[in-house]
């Protein structure tokens, strides 16, 4: 008896220990939610840059203000998709009677904030100067940069989704006529599949 009151006690400060130092109330449904968002704006960047049911990019039809305008596009889908991950880590870590803000989440956000803010204002310069071409790709190379170092504070599936990321972005940009498609299958279809694994394994 004392043998198993002594391990279920080691179990508890495990616990407490690991909720003080990772962040673990990142929601699975998330991923699966920013994942749509980003097929969304995918399909509408698809149908103002290619031929219908082709990969024939219209070149002669892309002018700065299309750029814009796409470049708004995906802000709203990251607005979207960063509202969602707040919301719904609110609601899980209230679940769990967890603090949703406290150091664990701080270092997340340093840690993952770091390169993203540089990735989007690299991206932005690639637009601006006429690197459109893989403006899209680079955002991915970064993306992963960013979850990658966070994946210290966090669950450690998310590392082996930035370096998918990571090299689906490299990819990208070796083929710039299909930097589209690979930001799809990045932020979209990754973070769908990603959600809904880690929802089976941590959420079930």
């Amino acid at each position: 008896m004392g043998v198993h009151q002594a391990n279920d006690d080691l179990r508890s400060i495990r616990e407490i220990m690991e909720r003080s130092v990772r962040f673990i109330s990142l929601s699975g449904w998330a991923g699966v939610l920013a994942g749509s968002y980003a097929l969304a704006g995918a399909a509408y960047a698809y149908n103002r840059l290619y031929l219908p049911g082709s990969f024939h990019l219209r070149s002669e039809l892309i002018s700065m203000s299309t750029l814009w305008e796409l470049l708004f596009a995906a802000v709203i889908v990251l607005v979207l998709s960063v509202s969602t991950a707040i919301l719904l880590t609110v609601r899980k870590a209230r679940e769990q009677g967890v603090r949703y803000w406290n150091q664990a989440a701080r270092d997340l956000l340093y840690q993952a904030g770091t390169p993203l803010v540089a990735g989007g204002l690299l991206t932005i310069a690639l637009v601006w100067r006429g690197y459109w071409a893989v403006a899209a790709p680079s955002t991915l190379v970064f993306y992963g940069l960013a979850l990658f170092s966070a994946s210290r504070i966090t669950w450690k599936e998310v590392r082996t989704l930035g370096l998918l990321e990571i090299i689906l972005g490299l990819t990208g940009v070796m083929l710039p006529g299909y930097g589209l498609f690979f930001w799809a299958a990045g932020f979209g279809l990754l973070h769908i599949l990603y959600g809904f694994f880690m929802y089976r394994k941590y959420e079930r």
